[in-house]
C-alpha cells in the first residue's frame, strides 16, 4: 500500500517534469524559428487614420529587429468586420495579425445580428496599443462655434442635421449615437468605409459634421480646414488642449474613446503570444515612437494580454447598452 502510494507520487512527478520539459521545448522552439517569413498586419480601415499609423510604426520597427518584410495590408468595410473575418479565419502562427479596435471587439458584438466570427473568442489578445480621444469636427459654413450652438441647431431642424463617421460599428459611429441619446437631438448617421472619404464631403458640406479620431483630424484643425467643437474624453487632450470636453459643454460624464489592440487568431501558441506581447512593448516604448504617437494625438499603453481581454470585457458591456438604448441594430 505504502509503494503504491510512493509510486504514484514518484509517476506525478515524472509526468509534472515531462510536460514542464515539453512546454519549455516548444516555447524555445517557437521563439527561435518564428518569424520565417513575411508577417502580415491587417488594418480594418483606409490609410492615414490611427489604426493605419499604428501598424506601420508597428511595421517598421519589427521589419528592423526581426529582418523580415512586415507588410501592412488595408481591408476596409462592415465597422471593420471584412478584415477582422479573414484574420479570424487565418493559421494561429504569428504571421497574420490585427489591428483590433473597440468597433470589431467590443461593439459589433452587440450591434450586428449576424456575424462571420465571434469578436472575442475567434481572437488571442496579444496587448493593448494606444488610444486617441474623438473629435467632433463640423463644416466651417454651419455657423456654429461650440457644442450648445450646434445643439440648438439640430433641435430646430431635427433630422436635417448629418454626422459622418468611417462605418458603421465603430466608437465614431457609437460617438454620434451617445450625442444623440445625451443632448436629445436627432441627426442622420452618413457611414463611410474611412476618412479620406468622409473628411472632403465635410469640407465641401455634403455632411454637417464629423465624429473622427483626434489623431486623424488634428492636421485639418490646426490649419482651420474644418471647426472643432469637442472632444469625446472626459479630460482634454494635451495634444489640443483648447478643444474643449463634451462634458464641459452641458454633457457630464460623456466618454467615447477609440482604443486600438494588436491581436492574433485564436489558439495562437502561449510562447508566440508572449513573445509579440514582448515586441509590442519594446516599440511602443522607444521615446522616439511614444513622443511621435503622443503629437499625433495617440497616448500608447502597451500592456498584458490579461488587462486587454479585461478592458474588451467592460467595453462590451457599455456599448451594449447604449446600442439598445439608441436601437441602433443592423441585420448584416
Amino acid at each position: 500500500m505504502q509503494f503504491s502510494k510512493v509510486a504514484k507520487r514518484l509517476l506525478f512527478f515524472f509526468l509534472s517534469t515531462v510536460a514542464c520539459f515539453v512546454t519549455h521545448a516548444q516555447e524555445v522552439q517557437s521563439n527561435t524559428v518564428w518569424p520565417k517569413q513575411a508577417i502580415r498586419i491587417i488594418v480594418t480601415f483606409t490609410p492615414g487614420g490611427a489604426p493605419d499609423i499604428l501598424a506601420r510604426i508597428l511595421a517598421e520597427s519589427w521589419q528592423q529587429s526581426l529582418g523580415v518584410p512586415v507588410l501592412v495590408e488595408n481591408r476596409p468595410g462592415y465597422g471593420g468586420n471584412i478584415g477582422a473575418d479573414l484574420v479570424s479565419k487565418s493559421e494561429p502562427d504569428g504571421y497574420t495579425l490585427l489591428i483590433g479596435t473597440v468597433g470589431i471587439h467590443a461593439i459589433n458584438g452587440a450591434l450586428y445580428e449576424k456575424m462571420s466570427f465571434d469578436p472575442v473568442k475567434d481572437f488571442t489578445p496579444i496587448s493593448f496599443l494606444a488610444s486617441t480621444p474623438n473629435v467632433l469636427i463640423v463644416n466651417k459654413q454651419l455657423g456654429v462655434n461650440n457644442l450648445h450652438e450646434l445643439i440648438e441647431l439640430a433641435k430646430a431642424k431635427p433630422n436635417q442635421l448629418t454626422f459622418g463617421s468611417s462605418g458603421v460599428g465603430t466608437s465614431l459611429h457609437m460617438s454620434g449615437e451617445l450625442f444623440k441619446e445625451m443632448a436629445g437631438i436627432q441627426i442622420r448617421h452618413i457611414p463611410y468605409k474611412g476618412r479620406a472619404q468622409s473628411l472632403p464631403d465635410l469640407v465641401s458640406g455634403r455632411i454637417s459634421m464629423l465624429f473622427d479620431n483626434l489623431s486623424s483630424s488634428l492636421p485639418l484643425i490646426k490649419a482651420g480646414e474644418v471647426q472643432a467643437l469637442g472632444v469625446t474624453t472626459l479630460k482634454r487632450s494635451h495634444a489640443a488642449s483648447e478643444i474643449p470636453t463634451f462634458a464641459e459643454q452641458g454633457l457630464p460624464g460623456f466618454e467615447a474613446i477609440s482604443w486600438f489592440s494588436l491581436m492574433a487568431p485564436a489558439h495562437l501558441p502561449v510562447a508566440l503570444q508572449k513573445r509579440i506581447n514582448q515586441l509590442v512593448r519594446q516599440t511602443l516604448s522607444n521615446p522616439d515612437v511614444k513622443n511621435r504617437l503622443l503629437a499625433s494625438g495617440l497616448d500608447p499603453a502597451p500592456g498584458s494580454p490579461k488587462d486587454l481581454a479585461k478592458l474588451i470585457s467592460a467595453e462590451s458591456a457599455k456599448w451594449s447598452r447604449v446600442i439598445v438604448q439608441s436601437g441602433a441594430k443592423l441585420d448584416q
